[in-house]
């Protein structure tokens, strides 16, 4: 198993970064491709395409073999896509890499729009000769930055599990939304065999994780995986002046300010920064994003700010308790550490109710799946895809899975999804002709045996069963907070959520226990010092923006707090 594995280490660490150009006219891009390669080819590799779909097939191999990208090279005007879509979809595989839009004269005022929409280094008119004065310098600086840039190297992470296990999609699922790099093998197939022969493993406790050091990890915990892959997992202090609990737009909102004004602060994430807004394919009215962000990339660019301003971040921590010390508050995980603050932000998000129905328990992961599931959508190509739900997580989902099903339903238990999606939604979902919507329907059984295969829908109004083959079915039916391990520690209302300032003063009294003479802080809990934002936050918009606008919010509170308790 070494050999193979060091020798597979060992390549990764020789490969010279690489510079992607791409440009639909085959002469621009052999030119560019040419004036690259006389400059950077002995220390760099130069990539050329043709289109941005080939360019992103490329860089999708690229991270997948560990490679790491320096600059990326677009033309503006390119058919099918252009080169400011090309680079915010390539911000998500390599959001370190340098970006640069070739552009006519004509077209200057979409390189200023691809500043605001993909944070564009550098825009250069065509042509560029002589490239020794308008090219080489430019790109030149680019390289420079990007040495110096904070930025890790992309290794390769490789995972060997059943197609329908649940534990194998959970580790995929986590490594995705964390943002590693890995390639998946089947178990049953040669390349899985291979790799799991070379492991000097069975298979038959799955799955087996190969960490880009070469260890073999089997059936790892999500602490195991975090360590091994990278991810910190172990603060660097006992206190800090804040501790963020939750890394959703509201943690990381919360974590961004807080450090950013000099506030020692650590966030802590039980499976991955983002929340549920971090699995949606598409936002499209988050504020200064006229063209959408995807949930993963909006969630880079937070938790990358975060830990520029000096934030740490943690993940696979899971609190269970809080209380107070003195004019210390303590958070306690799982595992029996603690972490003390002076102040802690409540930001632990929700979760996607259970689907109560027969079946649906026993086939999560097996065809079920609660969120997007975004790992999924390549093995739902020409499949009929089931959604339930009608809010706009649904509607980002369906318009996402759109793009590689054969067929999407929406099961709505409304009369239709006006009362509950917004409007851009509705309009983007009539003009999808694979997608259609059942109002007035509900699942009530899941029937396979390895897989989901079948669903009975039942038409509310008749109360009429119909049964019908479906395999892939994602749910997105309302919410639950992660407030549990409050129990008895802050106040909650009757669905769990955590009550906050003038929700908690009644009738002209202030909460049980308040030992303060002042009233709670607006975004202040039951517990002086402790502050709740996001949508764990009781009567909250559950939006992107607000949870951001919460977070926010908190940390000038945690300021006065902290100035005179």
């Amino acid at each position: 198993m070494g050999g193979i594995l060091d020798a597979v280490t060992q390549s990764l660490a020789g490969l010279r970064p690489v510079l992607l150009t791409v440009d639909d006219d085959p002469s621009i891009s052999r030119a560019v491709a040419r004036d690259l390669r006389r400059r950077y080819g002995e220390h760099h590799r130069i990539v050329r395409a043709e289109s941005g779909e080939h360019a992103l097939e490329a860089l999708r191999e690229l991270i997948l073999r560990g490679d790491q990208v320096a600059v990326l090279l677009a033309d503006y005007r390119m058919p099918g896509m252009t080169g400011i879509e090309f680079l915010e979809q390539a911000m998500d595989l390599y959001p370190a890499a340098r970006r640069v839009l070739l552009t006519a004269y004509a077209d200057t005022g979409a390189a200023i729009d691809a500043i605001n929409v993909v944070d564009l280094d550098h825009y250069l008119l065509k042509p560029w000769d002589p490239p020794e004065e308008k090219l080489y310098p430019v790109v030149d600086a680019l390289l420079d930055a990007w040495r110096t840039a904070d930025h890790t190297p992309v290794t390769e992470t490789r995972v060997v599990g059943h197609r329908w296990s649940a534990r194998s999609h959970e580790v995929r699922d986590f490594l995705a939304r964390n943002q590693i790099a890995y390639r998946w093998y089947l178990a049953d197939e040669p390349d899985g065999r291979r790799l799991l022969d070379a492991a000097g493993t069975d298979g038959l406790r799955l799955p087996v994780v190969v960490a880009p050091g070469g260890e073999t990890l089997i059936e790892p915990s999500d602490a195991e995986l975090a360590e091994r892959v990278g991810l910190s997992t172990v603060p660097s202090a006992d206190f800090y002046d804040v501790v963020v609990i939750g890394g959703g737009p509201a943690g990381l909102g919360a974590a961004v300010y807080a450090a950013s004004e000099g506030l020692r602060t650590v966030l802590v994430e039980r499976t991955a920064t983002g929340g549920q807004a971090g699995q949606s394919s598409r936002i499209e009215n988050y504020l200064g994003f006229p063209d959408g962000v995807s949930g993963s990339q909006l969630t880079d660019r937070a938790r990358r700010q975060a830990t520029r301003f000096g934030a740490e971040v943690l993940t696979t921590r899971h609190a269970v308790g809080l209380e107070a010390n003195g004019s210390a508050r303590s958070v306690r995980f799982a595992d029996g550490s603690e972490l003390h603050a002076h102040a802690v932000i409540l930001a632990t998000g929700v979760t996607y109710r259970q689907l109560g129905a027969p079946g649906c328990g026993e086939l999560t992961s097996r065809g079920v799946f609660y969120g997007s599931a975004l790992t999924e959508a390549a093995n739902c190509a020409n499949e009929d895809v089931y959604i339930v739900g009608g809010a706009n997580s649904a509607g980002q989902a369906a318009v996402h899975f759109a793009q590689h099903a054969r067929s999407v339903t929406l099961l709505v238990r409304g009369p239709s999804l006006e009362a509950s999606m917004s409007h851009y939604l509705i309009q983007q979902i009539a003009t999808l002709p694979n997608v259609s919507v059942r109002p007035c329907t509900e699942v009530v059984a899941a029937h396979g045996t390895e897989h989901l295969d079948k669903l009975e829908l039942r038409h509310i109004p008749s109360g009429a069963v119909e049964t019908i083959d479906a395999s892939w079915l994602f749910v997105f039916i309302g919410a639950s907070p992660h407030t549990g391990w409050l129990d008895g520690v802050v106040a909650r209302d009757d669905a769990g959520f955590v009550l906050s300032g003038p929700d908690l003063v009644v009738d002209g009294r202030r909460p049980p226990g308040w030992t303060l003479d002042r009233d709670p802080y607006h975004l202040e809990t039951s517990l002086p010092g402790v502050f709740v934002a996001g949508d764990a936050r009781a009567d909250s918009m559950k939006r992107v923006a607000s949870a951001v606008g919460d977070g926010a919010m908190a940390v000038a509170l945690v300021h006065r707090y902290l100035e005179k308790p």
